[in-house]
């Protein structure tokens, strides 16, 4: 089993911070009112999943660009080019927490091509699998 280094996984799992207490504020009224109250609209319950969710979607968007520079020719073109989807995605579509989620489990798919290829280290897509795991149910709880 290929373990995923310690600094991403603690870092991808940090990442999820801001979901987690997006979902938490909307799941918990007090801590929503609190959060409002101390931290404002921005960080606070649906607006916090929405804006993060596609700011990290669009990032995550551009790993997938680090890993067309593996590729050669009409590949690397291709995933240059499907890089940008996700961005894209978020940005046009992006202010609804079902299509930010939709967005990360497409990149799924995006990952696990770039894993197989060996354009992607081999611990990538098990450190994606987890955190798609834990971000898409932190999205759903935002859905009107």
């Amino acid at each position: 089993m290929i373990r995923v280094p310690l600094a991403p996984l603690l870092l991808g799992l940090s990442g999820v911070l801001p979901f987690a207490w997006g979902a938490l504020t909307i799941l918990v009224p007090a801590f929503g009112d609190w959060s409002l109250d101390l931290l404002g609209l921005r960080l606070t319950g649906r607006t916090l999943l929405v804006l993060y969710g596609t700011i990290i979607l669009s990032f995550m968007s551009g790993t997938v660009w680090g890993f067309a520079t593996r590729a050669e020719g009409r590949h690397a073109a291709v995933l240059y080019a499907l890089s940008t989807g996700p961005a894209l995605w978020a940005l046009f579509l992006g202010f609804s927490t079902v299509v930010l989620a939709l967005g990360f489990l497409a990149l799924l798919l995006l990952d696990r091509h770039a894993q197989r290829a060996g354009l992607a280290p081999p611990w990538w897509i098990r450190l994606r699998l987890l955190l798609t795991a834990l971000v898409v149910p932190c999205l759903c709880v935002g859905l009107p």
